[in-house]
C-alpha cells in the first residue's frame, strides 16, 4: 500500500471516490498518467498493485462512490496500458462485468462506460470474454434505467465491430448461449439478439447457416411478437436465411422442419404463414432428405389447407402437391404406418378440405405401396367406416373411392362388405342418411354383381332379422331404381331364359326373402309372375301390418315408373300374362280402398284390354299337373276367370321350371321358411313387451299355477 500511495498521491484516491463526475475523472486522469509511465519503466509488478488496488479498495467495494471510481480508475489504467493491457484483462474485465448488476443504476451506467473504453484500447483481445460480455449486455438491454440502456447500446454497437474484424470469434462456443436466450420475451431483449443474428450472418467468415436450427425456432417466436419492430426484423432475418438456404449446397433440412412443423400450428397467422411458406421451399429443395418426415409434414400441411387465411391454403396446397409428386425409393425409408395416420387422424377434422386431402393421400399410398398399406388395415378401416356418416357428400364418395380401393383382393372385398353391413346395423340412420349413396358407388367403383351377391350371402344368415329386413329393402330399392345397376335388371329379367340371370336371381333370393315385397319385386324384374302371385298368397294374417303395406305402397308407385315400363307393356297382352294379373290384383286386395296406392293400381289395371276368351289358347293340362289344388284355383277376381293361370306364349312358365331351371316350389317353401321365423320373432318380441313387471316368488309360483289352468305353458304354446 505504501509502493501505491508513493505512485498514486493522496489526493488522487480521494478523488477516484468523490461524488462528482468531474473530480472521479480528473483522478483518473492522474492513475492514466501513472500506468503509462510504469509500461515505460517496465515496472510490472507495480502495475500489478495499482490494479489491485483500484478493484479492491474500489471496483468491488460496498460504497456506490467508490465503484463508479473503481470503474473509471480501470479503465484509465487500460488505456494507460495501451498495447500492455492484454496480460492485465482476465484481471480488469470481471470486475467491471460484476458491476453490470449492481443496484445503482449509475454504477451500472459507468461500468457500461468503462468496459466501452477498454474494448476502444484492447479490441480483439477482449474476444475471449465475449460470451460473458454478451451475456451481461444481453440483460443491460432490458435495463429498467434509459440511460443504462443508453450505454449499453453504444457498447454493443463497439462490441459488434471487433467480433466482426476478429479472427478469433467462436461461432461454436456462442451459440449454446445465443440458444438459450432466445427463449426471453422482453422486446428489447428479443431486439438485442436479432441485431446480432444479422450481423454475424454478415461475416463472411462465419457460417451462422450451419447452425441455424440452434435459434430457429427461437426467430419463428418472434413473429408473433405484439412489437411490429421486432417483427419485421425477424422476418427479414428470416427471409436472408431462406435464401441462403436456396444457395446452399447442404443443408440439415430434417432438424428445421421439425421446427416448422410445430410453428405451423402457431395461433398467430404471420407465424403459420412463414413456416408453411418454409416447409414448402423444403419440399422443393430436399424433398427427397424429408422422406422419414414426411408423416410430421404432412400433419402440418393438412390442417393448412383449411385455414382461414386464403395465402396459407394457397401454400399449404401447393406444397401439399410437391410432396405428393415425390416418389421416394426404395420404399422401406418411409414409415406408411405414420404417413397413414398423419392422414386418418385428419379424417376428424372439422374441414371438408382437409379430409378430403386425407383421404387422397391414403388413395396415393395404396396406389403406390399396396401391400404396406393393407398390413395397417385394422388401424385405419374403422376411421373409414365412421366417415361414411360425413356431412359431405364428397367426402363419403371419396371413402367409397378408398375402400373400394382397398377391396380389389377378394379377402378384403368380403371384410369391407361385412365391416359395411355391420356398420348400418350399428348406425340405423347412416343407412338410411348414407346408404343409398354408399351402395350405388360401390357398384360403380367395384362390380354391381359381385357387391349384390356377397351382401345378399351376408344378409342370408344375419341374426338380427329387423335389421336385415331393412337392409334387404334397401338395397331392393336401389336395383331398382339405381342407373348404376341397369345391366344387373337386364341380366335378372332373363333369369327364366338365361342361367346368368337364373344363377344371380337364386343368389339373391335367400337373403331377398327376409321382406315380402322385396320378394315380389324381385320376382317381377324377372318376370317370374306366378311366383310372385305364390308369394301374396302365402302371406299370412300376422304379415301384414303397417310397415308391411308401406312396402306395398312403395311397389305399387315403382310400378309406375320407366324401370317397370315392359311390366305394364305385358298388361296389353292379359292372355299371355295372367299371373301378372293375379300379382296385380293380389297387391291391390291388400292395400286399403282409401290409400293412394290402391287408386293407382286399381286405375292402371282398369286399363287392361279385355279380350275375348275365345281368343286365348288354354295352358295345357300337363303345365298344371305340378300344382297343388290351392295354386291351380283361379282368382276370385271375377277379371281373371277369363284367363288361364299359366304364363304361357313366349315366356317360360316360372313354375313348371324344367331341367337346369329355377325350382319355385323350393323357393317358396324357403321364403315360407324365412316368414315362419320372422312371425317367431315378432311374437317373441311383443310378448316381452307385453311381460307384467316381476314380482316376488310366491306370487310368481301363483301365477305360473293360474297360466297352467289356463292353457299358457310354455311347452302349450310350442306346441301350438
Amino acid at each position: 500500500m505504501s509502493d501505491v500511495s508513493a505512485l498514486l498521491q493522496a489526493s488522487v484516491l480521494r478523488n477516484l471516490s468523490d461524488k462528482l463526475y468531474e473530480k472521479r475523472k480528473i483522478a483518473a486522469l492522474e492513475v492514466e498518467g501513472v500506468l503509462k509511465s510504469l509500461v515505460s519503466s517496465g515496472d510490472h509488478e507495480k502495475i500489478s498493485s495499482v490494479i489491485s488496488i483500484l478493484i479492491n479498495d474500489y471496483a468491488l467495494s460496498p460504497q456506490a462512490n467508490h465503484r463508479k471510481g473503481g470503474l473509471i480508475g480501470l479503465a484509465a489504467a487500460t488505456v494507460g496500458l495501451a498495447s500492455e493491457s492484454a496480460q492485465y484483462l482476465d484481471r480488469i474485465v470481471p470486475p467491471v462485468l460484476i458491476s453490470f448488476t449492481d443496484q445503482d443504476s449509475r454504477v451500472r451506467y459507468y461500468a457500461c462506460e468503462a468496459l466501452y473504453n477498454i474494448a476502444k484500447v484492447s479490441r480483439g483481445d477482449l474476444i475471449v470474454f465475449f460470451n460473458k460480455i454478451f451475456d451481461a449486455l444481453c440483460k443491460l438491454s432490458a435495463d429498467s434505467d434509459p440511460n443504462v440502456q443508453s450505454a449499453a447500446h453504444l457498447l454493443d454497437r463497439l462490441v459488434k465491430d471487433i467480433v466482426t474484424e476478429s479472427d478469433q470469434f467462436s461461432i461454436e462456443e456462442f451459440i449454446p448461449l445465443l440458444r438459450e436466450r432466445m427463449n426471453v420475451l422482453n422486446p428489447f431483449v428479443r431486439q438485442f439478439l436479432v441485431g446480432w443474428i444479422t450481423v454475424l450472418d454478415s461475416v463472411p467468415d462465419i457460417d451462422m447457416l450451419e447452425f441455424l436450427p440452434d435459434f430457429l425456432d427461437g426467430l419463428f417466436n418472434m413473429l408473433s411478437d405484439n412489437s411490429h419492430e421486432i417483427r419485421q426484423q425477424a422476418d427479414s432475418a428470416l427471409s436472408e436465411f431462406l435464401q441462403e438456404i436456396k444457395n446452399a449446397p447442404s443443408v440439415d433440412y430434417v432438424r428445421m422442419a421439425a421446427i416448422l412443423v410445430q410453428r405451423a400450428r402457431s395461433p398467430d397467422e404471420f407465424t403459420r404463414l412463414t413456416s408453411i411458406t418454409w416447409m414448402s421451399e423444403f419440399v422443393k429443395l430436399g424433398g427427397d432428405q424429408l422422406v422419414t418426415f414426411y408423416a410430421e409434414i404432412l400433419g402440418a400441411i393438412l390442417p393448412a389447407i383449411s385455414d382461414k387465411e386464403e395465402k396459407i391454403r394457397a401454400v399449404a396446397r401447393e406444397t401439399n402437391e410437391e410432396l405428393r409428386a415425390i416418389r421416394a425409393e426404395p420404399v422401406e425409408v418411409i414409415d406408411i404406418g405414420s404417413v397413414l395416420n398423419a392422414a386418418r387422424r385428419e379424417l376428424g377434422s372439422e374441414f371438408e378440405a382437409t379430409r378430403l386431402e386425407a383421404l387422397r393421400w391414403m388413395l396415393v399410398l395404396l396406389e403406390r405401396h399396396r401391400t404396406e398399406v393393407l398390413s395397417f388395415l385394422d388401424e385405419i378401416f374403422p376411421a373409414l367406416l365412421q366417415s361414411l356418416s360425413d356431412e359431405s357428400d364428397d367426402v363419403v364418395l371419396l371413402v367409397l373411392e378408398v375402400q373400394a380401393c382397398i377391396a380389389r383382393d377378394t379377402q378384403q372385398f368380403r371384410r369391407l362388405m361385412v365391416f359395411l353391413v355391420h356398420k348400418f346395423q350399428m348406425d340405423n340412420l347412416l343407412l338410411e342418411r348414407r346408404g343409398t349413396l354408399a351402395l350405388r358407388r360401390l357398384c360403380v367403383l367395384l362390380d354391381a354383381e359381385t357387391v349384390y351377391r356377397e351382401l345378399a350371402t351376408i344378409l342370408e344368415g344375419e341374426a338380427d332379422l329387423e335389421f336385415a329386413t331393412v337392409m334387404v329393402q334397401a338395397l331392393n330399392l336401389i336395383l331398382l331404381t339405381a342407373s348404376e345397376l341397369a345391366d344387373l335388371r337386364a341380366l335378372l329379367k332373363e333369369s327364366l331364359t338365361n342361367s346368368q340371370g337364373k344363377d344371380l336371381f337364386v343368389a339373391l333370393y335367400s337373403s331377398w326373402c327376409h321382406s315380402p315385397m322385396a320378394t315380389v319385386s324381385l320376382c317381377l324384374l324377372a318376370q317370374a309372375y306366378h311366383h310372385a302371385s305364390a308369394v301374396i298368397q302365402s302371406l299370412g294374417e300376422s304379415d301384414i301390418n303397417v310397415k308391411f303395406l308401406v312396402q306395398v305402397d312403395k311397389l305399387v308407385r315403382l310400378l309406375e315408373t320407366p324401370i317397370f315400363g315392359y311390366l305394364r307393356l305385358q298388361l296389353l297382352e292379359p292372355a299371355r300374362y295372367p299371373s301378372l294379373l293375379k300379382t296385380l290384383y293380389g297387391l291391390l286386395m291388400l292395400l286399403p280402398q282409401q290409400s293412394s296406392a290402391f287408386k293407382i293400381l286399381r286405375t292402371r289395371l282398369k286399363t287392361i284390354p279385355a279380350y275375348a276368351p275365345m281368343h286365348i289358347q288354354a295352358t295345357p293340362a300337363a303345365e298344371l299337373a305340378g300344382l297343388n289344388a290351392g295354386r291351380r284355383s283361379v282368382s276370385a277376381v271375377p277379371y281373371l276367370a277369363h284367363y288361364p293361370t299359366g304364363d304361357d306364349g313366349d315366356k317360360v312358365s316360372d313354375f313348371n321350371s324344367g331341367p337346369g331351371g329355377i325350382n319355385f316350389t323350393m323357393r317358396l317353401q324357403q321364403f315360407e321358411l324365412m316368414q315362419h321365423q320372422h312371425r317367431l320373432h315378432r311374437q317373441a318380441v311383443q310378448s316381452q313387451l307385453s311381460k307384467p313387471p316381476k314380482k316376488p316368488a310366491s306370487q310368481g309360483d301363483d301365477a305360473r299355477g293360474k297360466s297352467s289352468k289356463l292353457g299358457l305353458s310354455p311347452s302349450n304354446w310350442r306346441s301350438s
